[in-house]
């Protein structure tokens, strides 16, 4: 009777045990499905909107955000190399073909802002006049040194070479142009080490020891509009729509507005 007994107790414990390992198995599993993360690549010139937004997102939901910013050029680089994200922000310019090569869910995608194209000197020094297309060019030809990002890379770069084409000085000021490969390509400029720099308004300002000289003139100036689309090999498809709608609210516009985008 006394062998019987223990064997019972033995087979209560065994159980106890397979239920002790159950009940912590699903513990994780709900730890981990609480525990969300989603995958944002995001053009530079929404970086400090979007960085701010993700954080305070993060704080709100619990969920990770693991953040990437690059030009959109590299962005689109990543992309056909096989790159997933589950969220991307990218200019609407190439939403189509973000669309077209299946990166990107159809249809899933939503407007952000638009931010124009500014030019940068070094905070304190004498402002040049770029208030006409012609007292552009004359300022231009007249600066030691320029800088503006890699048309290969960067949307203000590509559309900014053209400006050049139109002013006429393209192959005049070529000799004295540094091209800046990501980031924020007027740091140089707060250095001293080059005189002139241009790249998104919201590019510029985040940048300490640089004076915003002013958009381009009326006639160049281009406006870009920015946009958010879940991507096709979305990890969690409810997770992404539900930042996107975050976003879009008006606390979220503000952020844009407050960091250089025109925001309707």
């Amino acid at each position: 009777m006394r062998t019987m007994g223990i064997a019972r107790w033995h087979c209560i414990a065994r159980y106890l045990l397979l239920l002790l390992a159950l009940v912590l198995t699903a513990s994780t599993a709900i730890t981990q499905a609480n525990a969300a993360e989603l995958r944002l690549w995001s053009a530079g010139a929404a970086q400090k909107a979007v960085a701010e937004l993700v954080n305070r997102y993060e704080q709100q939901t619990g969920t990770t955000i693991v953040a990437d910013y690059a030009p959109v050029g590299v962005l689109l680089q990543r992309l056909a190399a096989g790159g997933t994200p589950d969220v991307l922000i990218v200019t609407q310019d190439v939403m189509t073909e973000v669309e077209e090569h299946h990166w990107a869910l159809a249809g899933s995608s939503a407007a952000l802002g638009s931010v124009g194209i500014g030019l940068a000197v070094k905070a304190g020094a004498p402002l040049p006049d770029i208030s006409t297309p012609e007292a552009l060019r004359k300022s231009l030809l007249n600066a030691r040194s320029l800088t503006y990002i890699d048309p290969r890379n960067g949307t203000s770069g590509k559309y900014f070479a053209t400006v050049l084409e139109q002013l006429g000085i393209a192959d005049q000021v070529r000799a004295k142009t540094i091209l800046g490969q990501t980031g924020f390509v007027v740091e140089p400029v707060a250095r001293g080490e080059i005189e002139l720099g241009v790249q998104q308004i919201t590019e510029i300002l985040p940048v300490p020891g640089v004076t915003l000289v002013g958009p381009l003139p009326a006639g160049l100036q281009k406006l870009t509009t920015y946009a958010v689309t879940i991507g096709a090999n979305v990890r969690d498809h409810a997770g992404a729509a539900q930042f996107i709608r975050f976003l879009q609210q008006e606390d979220a516009r503000q952020v844009f507005r407050d960091k250089g985008f025109s925001v309707p």
